[in-house]
């Protein structure tokens, strides 16, 4: 059992990383003053390959393992898992295209989803319909040309923002077998979008409702099969899940790495805060929990690249535990700089704020355990 990554994941990471410090985290804040990250980032990230992570070589993506980018995403977040989920989220939508699209589908947007000329975003949450996904409301019903959609999609990250669309929506009846999956572009007429959404953490990212009045697509815009796309949407779940947790161990080991800096130089008492021993053992802890967190990911990553009968069960696993072990880190460094990490300047209570969303996303940590629950269940009657 070797633990270490290749000189290839090595590569892949520092080169994430030096990225990340040089192009992101400078202008992290200012970001999330705006609003918005400016669309020329995109392209930078796609190339170094970026924008097609897990697309397949042959047409034209990356081919990374989802190990391997899970090293992508860790190292990003370090520099703003804003900026990094958003990543992840395009990266989802190229990969379903790359997967299940047609060979017109994937000749129409896969290159730009490369290139990154296009930004994709994922549309699956309504209002009424967030953990009970398959009860979504938002229907596509045919015309003579392609589909016409109707519906309310809720907490849409780059709503308003993307330049297209992957859209859950029902074709048939009710139940997951009635939906599928299907391409709409931003200025599509009847596509418009609700305010912005006023957030917690990831502002730099913006959220909005994006809203279908009779919007009419081409019927070479639908994704795959129709009636698949639950079963397509849950399938980029597992991955989905992987790289929010990803997300949460690079912005708390960044935070953790902020706070033993301060601790170095903050004095208390005519020492260093970093000589107490009741703090050490806080950091001792910390360094543990992270590690091990660490190590749990990427066992995840492995079993879902090698295709385990346990792999979904495990990266609910691992996605509760590391999303809930990167907010309690990043919540005990800010305590750790006590007044000052109340402050924008330090960095920390942006990492606090932005990482309690990982808990509630991609399946919320109840669903996790859930999951978890079932399929322990099922193997104790096999």
């Amino acid at each position: 059992m070797d633990f270490a990554l290749t000189d290839e994941q090595s590569t892949i990471y520092d080169m994430a990383f030096a990225f990340g410090q040089e192009e992101i985290a400078p202008n992290a804040q200012a970001w999330e003053a705006a609003g918005e990250i400016p669309k020329d980032l995109w392209p930078k990230l796609a190339e170094l390959g970026f924008g097609g992570l897990y697309v397949s070589e042959e047409n034209g993506g990356a081919g990374l393992t989802r190990l391997d980018a899970t090293l992508v995403f860790e190292a990003l977040s370090a520099a703003c898992p804003s900026v990094a989920a958003m990543l992840s989220i395009h990266n989802m939508c190229a990969a379903m295209i790359d997967k299940f699209g047609s060979e017109d589908l994937r000749a129409k947007y896969l290159g730009d989803a490369i290139t990154m000329e296009r930004l994709f975003a994922y549309c699956l949450t309504e209002p009424g319909s967030g953990s009970d996904a398959a009860a979504l409301k938002t229907r596509a019903e045919e015309t003579e040309s392609g589909f016409s959609l109707t519906g309310t999609k809720a907490f849409i990250s780059g709503g308003g923002y993307a330049d297209a669309y992957i859209v859950m929506a029902r074709t048939d009846g009710d139940g997951p077998k009635g939906i599928s999956a299907m391409v709409v572009e931003d200025g599509t007429e009847g596509l418009s979008f609700g305010g912005l959404e006023q957030k917690m953490g990831w502002k730099s990212q913006p959220t909005r409702q994006v809203q279908l009045d009779n919007c009419h697509i081409s019927a070479t815009n639908l994704l795959g099969e129709r009636g698949k796309g639950f079963t397509y949407a849950m399938a980029g779940l597992d991955g989905g899940r992987l790289n929010i947790s990803a997300c949460s161990l690079g912005a708390a080991q960044n935070a953790l790495n902020l706070t033993l800096q301060y601790m170095g130089e903050r004095k208390a008492f005519g020492r260093s805060i970093d000589q107490f021993q009741a703090l050490q053992f806080r950091l001792a802890d910390m360094e543990i929990e992270m590690q091990a967190a660490r190590t749990f990911l990427r066992q995840a990553a492995w079993k879902f690249d090698t295709g385990a009968h346990d792999a979904t069960k495990f990266c609910a696993m691992a996605k509760r535990f590391v999303t809930e072990t990167g907010s309690k880190t990043a919540n005990q460094c800010l305590q750790l700089h006590g007044g000052y990490g109340y402050l924008a300047d330090y960095g920390i209570e942006k990492i606090v704020r932005d990482l309690r969303v990982h808990e509630i996303l991609e399946g919320t940590n109840e669903i996790m355990r859930m999951i978890t629950a079932r399929t322990l269940l099922a193997e104790r009657n096999q």
